[in-house]
């Protein structure tokens, strides 16, 4: 009998790659007769729990029906909030050739430079237009938004100045988002906020002496309620007060403005949201930041620079990596991991498509409007508060109540207004802004206008104030104004990277598993990319139901009380777990609970996380198997005392094993009054089989860009939910422009984070069902154990579990490898390239390792030709043992190889077509990376940061092949 059931289409049967034969095939290589077998092999009894509670699995076409029903519920309004988002129209060529394009959304942060020029090349195009903009020197690859963006500025200037100071200036006129997340930042490490006016900073009656406490102050150019402000005179004073000097700025506003740099400004921080980027409902965004080249080393997130390859090419990698979290922990620059590449790519793009005469053009419409409507409110007799402006007004009423008057009349004409305070309204223009647009808005105000159509938009920049430095004068700001060009363009750069269109890419603790179409379309429906994060409640209803009913599932998934998707990266939800556990203690009293124990073996992000949440770290052991040393943890425990806040883990662990051991550590921490925070890196391991909230953790963050199918992007966007027990749950995440009165304050610029792909998870829980997403945990722990299987006698495998199995990933281990041959993990890595494959995770969390994850998604045939790949190096590594090659003049030294090192002279004692084709198969697919093995060294030593052309960089950096 086949029931209508029977023969539906699953979406599962999509998203995981092994047919029923191969895995069937996998499970006889592994050793073990069913799943059933290898999972009560690979995870403890003691915590299974396979229970649950969803709804049964949607189709694809079911779930977009089910996912448009919550769309059709919210009111997309033309939104003049502002706030520091502008509604702005994405480049359609750049809509469908990057956001919509799996060769840009499904790569990996840029790690491995040699297949990743493509899309390094556009960041280094958007740190480009940052720097001209802003006028400073270097601008990082993105930040998570503005607020974030804020913060990460305040805690720089803290580390450059010199000397115990504790004191960060913030003028009063900012966005409130802004200042919220500011408190969140500065409370748990000593800061102390002086929020006021510019008097405060030369007032005698200051709690502490500014000249001596005084590290940082934070202006806003143009301000939260839209003046234009010279703020030369006020920075000379910060810096008269031995601080630095931040600018929030608008990177629309700077195409008309004096930059920040010519004002004096140390730092400039904020969003190139409007530069081509929904809204999202408040992101994902780019944040940017750009400084001073003395502050390069304490800058935040990444930073792409220039550097060599050894053909003597011109080449492009990530610089000063070693500032970095992963290497540094808890002396690290920041706790941010994940950050907005694919939004600063588009916002890049948007900026070369444009040019400098179209962003002129948008800027001087833009300003234009808003000069028309603030004179033709004033020449009515409406109280506008600044006389200047660039695309935000501010109207004061008489009435203290008429803000809520002029606000509804505004809905009824369409249009949604900044409700300031009970007597203020503000509105922002933007690039969408019509003539139309501006008459129904000043009849709002009771004020009519019926020729804006035909008014000089001319605009009035304040006298002194105005732009004079040349505007992008970049090659690629000048040289892709047709669609053919730019079409064209996308396609060389996409050309030049490895992403999952073409390959698996098996970084262990990343989760590169299928981002499926099915999933991303939504993302671009108006009804959820074109609403503003400030918008009334009553016209996101379907948003917040969709977003409510991803939380409870991610809660029941987890095992917690309840989950917040305000983080919008991972390294967000490890900070709001941690100030949830700190804020815990202080509410009980137990403030001097501060002690967060972390193993050896973590991420390098929760040891920063801790810091920047107030505690103290101190690391714990691992034993010769990987798992806690539970004697140095007892020892540690007992030296802790009444001081011990909690511990970190990573479960499944960093090492890839279920170690057995999880509750009783649990226990312990619990037993001495500490809270037990569990990474959820590694949930795609867990999903539908444990659930860390019901085996001993209070807290945790998720990876929505893993576990639940958001695409990596090159490097971003992630949201990073955190779950918490009961007892947390009054400390989870505040609202950002709510009144401040909850426990912990915000840690990102919007209420939901980055709302605009939460669309993405939402479809594959749904699609997937429970029974979909349990079996797509076995599988990832078949694929894992096959890869393992396959390669442990060729490259031993590093850790197992108590039965000899392995989690979702696995290391393999290179060090005697490298100690006989001199063979190293980079060697290896860079050979892979050839086999056109991604390296997996090089040197952690064990140095002289590779940590390989293939994921549910990989087909038998995937997996086999990886395995493959990897069995073929290991027999060139033998021939290096035997001495029948010299590993300096070897196709692993000299790896990975360009078409233009096969088509010159050629010297090397191995033939081209090893170097090209070391297996047959790859004469069907072959990939080229465009540049040899690159010097990153070279780059760090001469930092260039920014764009032309790369041939132009030719000469400066002395560009001669390396003699190898």
């Amino acid at each position: 009998m086949s029931t209508f059931h029977d023969l539906t289409e699953q979406f599962a049967d999509r998203h995981i790659g092994p047919r029923p034969d191969d895995l069937a095939a996998m499970l006889d290589a592994i050793g073990v007769d069913s799943v059933e077998q290898l999972i009560d092999e690979t995870i403890p009894a003691s915590i299974r729990d396979d229970a649950l509670d969803l709804p049964d699995a949607l189709g694809e076409g079911a779930a977009l029906e089910r996912l448009r029903s919550y769309a059709d519920r919210n009111q997309v309004v033309t939104s003049l909030i502002g706030l520091g988002y502008a509604d702005t129209v994405v480049p359609p060529v750049v809509l469908r050739n990057v956001l919509e394009n799996p060769a840009w959304y499904t790569a990996y942060t840029p790690y491995q430079p040699e297949i990743s020029q493509g899309r390094l090349e556009t960041l280094v195009n958007y740190q480009t237009m940052v720097c001209d903009l802003t006028g400073l020197d270097l601008a990082n690859s993105s930040l998570l938004d503005e607020a974030t963006a804020a913060a990460e500025a305040m805690a720089l200037a803290r580390r450059t100045v010199r000397g115990d100071r504790s004191t960060f200036f913030v003028h009063h006129d900012v966005h409130p988002q802004t200042l919220a997340v500011l408190r969140t930042r500065a409370e748990p490490t000593g800061i102390r906020l002086l929020v006021g006016d510019l008097d405060d900073l030369e007032r005698d009656d200051q709690d502490v002496d500014l000249a001596g406490d005084l590290f940082g102050a934070l202006f806003s150019y143009p301000t939260s309620t839209g003046a234009v402000t010279d703020w030369s005179a006020s920075i000379e004073r910060v810096h008269e007060l031995g601080a630095l000097a931040v600018v929030a700025t608008d990177l629309l506003a700077c195409v008309l403005l004096r930059s920040p740099g010519e004002l004096g400004a140390d730092v400039a921080i904020g969003s190139a949201q409007r530069f081509g980027v929904p809204l999202g409902f408040g992101g994902p965004h780019a944040g940017f930041m750009a400084v001073k080249t003395s502050a390069a080393r304490a800058l935040p997130g990444r930073l792409v620079g220039v550097s060599t390859d050894t053909g003597g090419r011109p080449a492009l990698r990530l610089a000063l990596q070693t500032r970095e979290q992963h290497i540094r922990r808890e002396k690290a620059t920041s706790n941010i991991c994940t950050a907005q590449v694919l939004l600063a790519n588009m916002a890049g793009l948007y900026a070369s498509w444009h040019g400098p005469d179209g962003l002129r053009r948008i800027a001087t419409r833009v300003h234009g409007l808003t000069v028309v409507a603030a004179e033709a409110l004033r020449d009515a007799g409406r109280s506008v508060r600044h006389g200047t402006w660039f695309d935000t007004v501010t109207v004061d009423l008489a009435d203290e109540c008429a803000a809520d008057a002029v606000v509804a009349a505004a809905l009824d004409h369409g249009l949604n207004l900044r409700r300031v305070d009970g007597s203020s309204v503000g509105f922002t223009l933007d690039e969408t802004t019509t003539p139309d647009v501006v008459e129904r808005l000043l009849v709002s105000f009771g004020v009519d206008r019926a020729d804006v159509a035909t008014a000089d938009l001319a605009g009035a920049v304040p006298a002194g104030l105005e732009r004079t430095a040349p505007l992008l004068p970049q090659a690629a700001f000048n040289s892709y104004h047709s669609e053919h060009e730019m079409l064209r363009y996308l396609r060389r750069l996409a050309d030049r990277d490895l992403a999952l269109d073409r390959t698996m890419i098996p970084l262990g603790s990343c989760t590169m598993k299928l981002n499926a179409t099915s999933e991303m379309e939504p993302i671009t429906w108006p009804e959820f990319g074109s609403i503003h994060p400030a918008a009334p409640d009553d016209q996101t209803v379907g948003y917040r139901e969709m977003i409510a009913e991803l939380e409870a599932w991610l809660a029941e998934i987890t095992g917690y009380a309840a989950v917040s998707v305000q983080p919008n990266a991972g390294s967000q939800g490890e900070f709001a777990g941690l100030l949830a556990i700190r804020a815990y203690h202080r509410d009980r009293g137990d403030d001097q609970r501060t002690i967060c124990l972390i193993p050896s073996s973590a991420h390098g992000t929760n040891a920063a996380s801790a810091v920047m949440a107030g505690l103290d770290v101190v690391v714990v052991a691992c034993d010769a198997d990987g798992n806690v040393d539970l004697a140095d943890l007892d020892a540690k425990i007992d030296a802790s005392g009444d001081r011990l806040a909690g511990i970190m883990i990573t479960y499944p662990s960093t090492h890839g094993v279920f170690e057995t051991e999880v509750q009783a550590i649990c226990a312990k921490v619990h037993d001495a009054g500490g809270q037990v925070y569990v990474d959820g890196a590694n949930l795609n391991a867990m999903v539908g089989l444990a659930r860390p909230g019901r085996f001993g953790a209070d807290v945790s963050h998720l990876n929505l860009h893993k576990t639940f199918c958001i695409p990596h992007g090159g490097g971003g966007p992630g949201v990073g939910p955190v779950g918490v027990r009961e007892h947390l749950v009054p400390f989870l995440p505040g609202d950002p422009l709510g009144d401040g009165a909850g426990a912990v304050g915000p840690v990102s610029a919007a209420r939901f984070g980055s709302a605009g792909i939460l669309p993405i998870p939402w479809m594959y829980i749904a699609m997937m069902g429970a029974d979909g997403l349990r079996r797509a945990t076995e599988h990832a722990i078949v694929a894992a154990n096959y890869v393992a299987t396959r390669l442990d006698a060729h490259f031993p495998v590093l850790y197992t579990g108590a039965s000899g199995r392995v989690a979702h990933e696995c290391i393999i281990d290179l060090r005697e490898i490298t100690k006989t041959t001199g063979v190293t993990v980079d060697d290896v890595a860079k050979r892979l390239i050839d086999y056109g494959f991604h390296a997996p995770t090089m040197s952690f969390p064990v140095a002289g390792t590779l940590m390989i994850e293939p994921t549910e998604s990989e087909e038998r045939v995937e997996l086999d030709r990886f395995c493959d790949a990897m069995v073929a190096i290991r027999g060139e590594i033998d021939r290096i043992a035997d001495g029948a090659e010299q590993l300096e003049s070897s196709a692993l030294r000299m790896a990975p190889h360009t078409a233009d090192d096969l088509i010159g002279e050629w010297e090397r004692p191995y033939s081209r077509e090893s170097a090209a084709y070391p297996l047959p198969s790859l004469r069907q697919t072959k990939y080229f990376p465009p540049v040899s093995r690159i010097d990153g060294a070279y780059g760090d030593r001469h930092l260039v940061c920014s764009c032309e052309p790369l041939e132009s960089y030719a000469s400066d950096l002395l560009l001669t092949p390396t003699s190898r």
